[in-house]
This record gives C-alpha cells, structure tokens and sequence, in this order.
C-alpha cells in the first residue's frame, strides 16, 4: 500500500511541476485600485484551488457541528419518550409460588 501511495504522489507532483511549467505565462489582474499584481496562470489557479478545498473544509465543519447537534437532541427526545413509557407501564404481577398439595 506504501508503494502505492508513493507511486500517487509522484504522479502528482510530476503533474504540478509539468502543469507549472506549461503555464507560466504571467497574468496581470486588477481589482479596482485595490488590487494591481502580475501572477502566473498555474499560481493563480493553485490558488483558486486551495481557497475552494479551504471554503469546502469549513462548509463540511460547519455541517458535522450541525448534525451532531441534531443527533443531540434526537437522542434526548429518544430517552424523554422511553422515560415516558417506561412511567406509563403497569406494574410487573408478582405471583407467589405455589406450593405442593398434600394428601
């Protein structure tokens, strides 16, 4: 498995070397006159990337935090109701023992 992994990331990083390079031609961007930079086109778009994985991993918190709270207060009811039906039961008969006859 370790071979493979090896293998994985060597071919990623043959791809970002090679995409870099075919994509060097710089970039000016301009965002009103906050913002004047001259970038290349494989940074600009690594960037991009890193700021969308970023954006997604806090999204997917966010969400785990939400479900887990959910689950919470799924559960609590779950323990409310048996509490509820557990009070709402007769009851157990105790039955005494019954003994033998004799003759």
């Amino acid at each position: 498995m370790k071979v493979l992994y090896l293998i994985l990331f060597i071919g990623f990083a043959f791809f970002i070397v090679t995409f870099s390079l075919e994509n060097a031609a710089p970039v000016h961007l301009r965002y009103y006159n906050f913002v004047d930079v001259i970038v290349p086109i494989y940074m600009l778009l690594f960037i991009s990337l890193l700021v969308g994985i970023i954006i997604t991993g806090f999204l997917g918190i966010i969400e785990r935090f939400r479900l887990n709270r959910a689950i919470s207060r799924l559960n609590k009811t779950i323990r409310d109701l048996r509490k509820e039906l557990r009070a709402n039961e007769p009851p157990p008969i105790i039955e005494e023992p019954k003994t033998p006859t004799q003759y």
